[in-house]
């Protein structure tokens, strides 16, 4: 081997660590990101709600109310689709149920299964994250923040990011 070679691969290795190391703080930037998002989009729920005086429900819930929208579901199906964590979504839907925003009824297949569906004042808090959210895709258009295929990019950058978790989390078990 001759001396070139070696500096090859020293460079070639030098370049590759330098990749990862921008790579991996790119990668921290945009998990820290995603969840600041998320803690954001609560507050900004949150405000909504305290500018229109609904303080009975929280931003968590309103969102379980706009994710559920018109579908019956079981808190296992809302677990399964990834929006929520067994033990927040229980609690969520009893405390949702006992205040009126949902109906519940046990399946009569398997009596520990309990189904739920928005009541009209569930789906009064629904109309309202979703007249939200339509405010603020219109704004972002209209500011220029961001155009279909920006929209677009973001999102199937996620979906592959999610992929690849999912992949991660059954490639464990």
């Amino acid at each position: 081997m001759s001396i070139h070679t070696d500096l090859d691969q020293a460079g070639a290795q030098a370049k590759a660590n330098a990749r990862g190391t921008t790579f991996m703080t790119s990668y921290l930037d945009t998990l820290t990101l995603v969840e600041r998002l998320h803690r954001l989009l609560l507050d900004v729920i949150k405000d909504e709600f305290e500018r229109i005086g609904m303080l009975e429900v929280n931003p968590v819930q309103a969102l379980l109310l706009f994710n559920i929208g018109d579908h019956e579901v079981t808190a296992g199906e809302l677990k399964s689709r990834g929006y929520y964590q067994g033990s927040n979504v229980s609690y969520n839907l009893k405390k949702l149920v006992e205040m009126g925003y949902m109906h519940h009824q046990r399946s009569e297949i398997d009596r520990r299964s309990v189904r739920v569906r928005l009541t009209e004042k569930g789906r009064a808090v629904r109309d309202v994250v979703a007249k939200l959210f339509c405010t603020h895709a219109d704004g972002l258009l209209d500011r220029n923040v961001l155009d279909q295929k920006g929209i677009e990019d973001i999102t199937a950058s996620l979906r592959r990011v999610e992929r690849y978790w999912t992949d991660q989390i059954r490639y464990i078990y």
